[in-house]
């Protein structure tokens, strides 16, 4: 796996680089050797976020954690990470390689929950600009808001974050 690190508002140390290194080399056995890793460390005051996002054919997995040191903060990160995989291994072991799971086969995990969808709404995707977009979805109080993009023509979904940023979700071909 492919490991890079970024620094929000802070240089990283190299022993916290070689710490990352380690610990995602761990996850190695469930991806490929193109699958690709990015970590990036975000500083806020007393607070210190690791946001870990695993690609790899097409498949993507997440985790973020805050702490008051980064250290603690990436090791319940790739905890969380591993946690996802294994409770989603039945999904998941045609994606992933197979072997990889047996070494949590007794593992205490929480019975995989099925997705079940308990409504279906149909509308029209109105034409807007990513500002108007978010503007409708603040007004109607939802937490993403799907639109047909006036400048590109394209379906994209503009959400908003945790911290109270908002994102741009843009369909791509691989």
């Amino acid at each position: 796996m492919k490991i890079s690190t970024t620094g929000r508002k802070v240089s990283l140390k190299p022993s916290f680089i070689e710490r990352a290194d380690k610990r995602l080399s761990k996850l190695d056995k469930f991806f490929s050797d193109e699958a690709a890793a990015q970590v990036t460390v975000t500083v806020e005051k007393d607070w210190q976020t690791v946001e870990i996002t695993v690609r790899d054919k097409g498949f993507v997995v997440r985790a973020e954690k805050s702490a008051d040191n980064m250290e603690d903060a990436l090791d319940v990160a790739v905890d969380i990470l591993t946690k996802q995989i294994v409770k989603n291994r039945k999904r998941l072991e045609t994606r992933l390689y197979k072997a990889a799971f047996d070494d949590y086969a007794g593992m205490e995990v929480p019975e995989e929950e099925t997705f079940a969808v308990v409504r279906e709404k149909h509308f029209y995707v109105k034409p807007a600009s990513v500002d108007e977009a978010i503007l409708q979805m603040n007004l109607i109080g939802h937490a993403f808001y799907l639109f047909r993009n006036v400048d590109t023509d394209e379906i994209n979904v503009v959400y908003r974050r945790k911290n109270g940023t908002y994102g741009l979700l843009i369909p791509q071909d691989d």
